[in-house]
């Protein structure tokens, strides 16, 4: 066909698509008034028995039978025909009054329905103005599995749906469906019941005892009716149902409903509010999800751990509300300059966390140094006139057979630290000597300083670090709690006075968690409170020792040296 002949017929097409669009509007906006007459002749015709009501009203159903069908409007053609062959005798010349009462009585119930589905399309226009539906809405993107062993309806269904704008992959048989639900991420299941050799059936309990695979939305099609077949399906973790021959539009509908739902779910459970990534909940399940991927597909995977430097200065000089701002920021940068397969969640605080499958460490260490450019390029927040320019500091381990999931973003988080202790704004992977410390019984002597005053904790540093240990450091309270829950702490030197939470209520949280290491942590207690309460206090909630500031370095270094033999 000619270019320009097949132009001109698509333009034809359009122009009579908005004939038809124009049409539609205008029959249900002149419907309120029809159906305003249609009741008043009625009353009218029940009223009087009046004859010449009874045939205006078979002349306006009439009408309405075969108008609104011309305008895609099925069903209010459907009750008009339905009210007609009630108000047919009317227009015969022989026409009895007595036939008026049982037709206005027979015409209750499909008046009421014709008023209900004149407000649905109402609804429908009002919605079409407003651009909502003006054309299908659709959840472009999403990726969604076809498996159907009926070829002719497996490809019509790929075609419509890639025309939606959606990411469509298909399977013929249960096997290649199990093998792209390894290989791909999907958001969504159609699955066809009726298949050969094996049925849809089969696919359920591989889909529902899956913890990857438990929550993926699952649409059944099905040519048979069968109450029990629909009821077994559900049942058994089917969302929806659907029965052979079925609309392509009724289906767009479902797909696209289930994938709203699942996406708000979503939201509300697995993403971290603040800043829009996922949040820990998420990350740990991915964690889980992925290594028990590589181990039927054995592949690298790296995770990186990532902490703004300095975040508790902008939280204290601008306050939290710039904070938070800050937080968004460096999270809008990691999230759209990261890949479509890494995962970007927020571990807590001002700590992020990007799991990056398919990746060496050497790969990953690439693309966080990439994204540490990026960051010193541009401000990732303004506020109030004033731009942000933040650092941050990385550590980064490529996952090893010998670790847990624990085991590994400890790792990484120690390798950060690292870090931030060789002077921040760095990107470090975890050495084989950070991996046996969070892996064997035999560890390296760690020492915690938590202590809110920079300069002091320099000079311990300094003091400290020919001692054989390696030094971790925290300026709050809360980032003091974190690293006793998530390393093995061998001797804690604890200021009594820190901001987010003081050193005698970390005590009392860490006594009361869970955690089984807490016993084997030593901890001096640093405060300038001299009373004997206070210092009684801290002894009852776990201190070993405590020393009033100011101190003697060299009494507290004797008194570590003490703690790690």
């Amino acid at each position: 066909m000619d270019p320009t002949d097949n132009r001109n017929r698509l333009a034809k097409q359009d122009r009579g698509q908005r004939l038809i669009r124009q049409g539609r509007e205008r029959f249900i906006q002149e419907m309120h008034q029809q159906l305003d007459e249609i009741e008043t002749l009625i009353a009218e015709a029940a009223t009087h028995e009046h004859l010449e009501s009874s045939r205006t009203l078979f002349r306006k159903f009439h009408t309405m039978k075969g108008s609104a069908p011309v305008f895609g409007l099925m069903r209010i053609g459907q009750l008009a025909e339905e009210l007609l062959l009630i108000w047919d005798w009317a227009d015969c010349e022989s026409a009895d009054a007595s036939s008026i009462p049982e037709a206005v009585a027979r015409s209750l119930k499909p008046m009421e329905r014709l008023t209900m589905e004149y407000d649905v399309c109402k609804k429908e226009l009002e919605l079409d103005y407003s651009g909502i539906s003006k054309e299908r809405p659709t959840m472009a993107g999403s990726r969604l599995l076809i498996i159907d062993d009926e070829d002719a309806l497996r490809s019509y269904l790929y075609r419509r749906l890639e025309l939606d704008d959606y990411k469509v992959m298909e399977a013929a048989t249960v096997d290649e469906a199990k093998r792209l639900l390894h290989e791909h991420h999907f958001d969504l299941v159609i699955l066809d019941l009726m298949m050969h050799p094996q049925s849809g059936y089969a696919l359920f309990e591989f889909l529902k005892e899956d913890p990857t695979l438990k929550w993926l939305p699952l649409i059944v099609l099905s040519g048979r009716q069968d109450l029990e077949d629909k009821m077994q399906c559900l049942y058994l973790g089917a969302d929806d149902y659907v029965t052979k021959p079925f609309q392509y539009e009724e289906l767009a509908a479902r797909i696209y409903s289930l994938l709203t739902r699942s996406k708000t779910y979503e939201q509300m459970a697995f993403r971290d509010p603040l800043t829009g990534v996922y949040n820990r909940r998420y990350l740990d399940h991915q964690i889980y999800s992925e290594l028990q991927r590589i181990q039927r597909y054995p592949s690298p995977i790296s995770v990186a751990f990532i902490d703004i430097d300095f975040f508790k200065r902008i939280n204290d000089k601008h306050g939290h509300a710039a904070g938070d701002q800050v937080l968004q920021g460096l999270a809008n940068l990691l999230n759209h300059h990261s890949r479509v397969t890494d995962l970007i969640a927020r571990y807590g605080g001002e700590e992020f966390v990007i799991l990056m499958p398919e990746t060496t460490e050497v790969e990953a260490e690439q693309l966080v140094l990439k994204l540490r450019e990026l960051v010193h390029r541009q401000p990732v927040a303004k506020v109030n006139q004033q731009s942000f320019q933040v650092t941050f500091s990385a550590g980064i381990v490529q996952w090893r057979d010998s670790m847990t999931a624990e085991t590994w973003l400890q790792a990484a988080d120690a390798a950060m630290y690292r870090a931030k202790n060789n002077g921040r704004d760095q990107v470090m992977i975890g050495t084989s000597v950070d991996e046996q410390a969070n892996t064997s019984q035999t560890h390296q002597k760690t020492l915690l300083i938590a202590d809110d005053d920079e300069i002091l904790r320099k000079i311990l540093v300094t003091n400290l670090s020919h001692l054989p240990v390696r030094i971790l450091e925290a300026s709050d309270g809360e980032q003091a709690l974190h690293l006793l829950h998530h390393h093995i702490i061998d001797v804690c030197i604890l200021d009594g006075v820190m901001p987010k939470i003081d050193g005698l209520t970390l005590l009392q949280r860490y006594k009361e968690s869970a955690d089984q290491r807490k016993g084997k942590t030593k901890v001096i207690m640093l405060s300038a409170k001299r009373k004997q309460d206070d210092v009684l206090k801290g002894l009852l909630l776990g201190a070993d020792e405590y020393m009033a500031k100011p101190f003697s370095i060299v009494e507290l270094e004797i008194r570590v040296k003490r703690m790690l033999q």
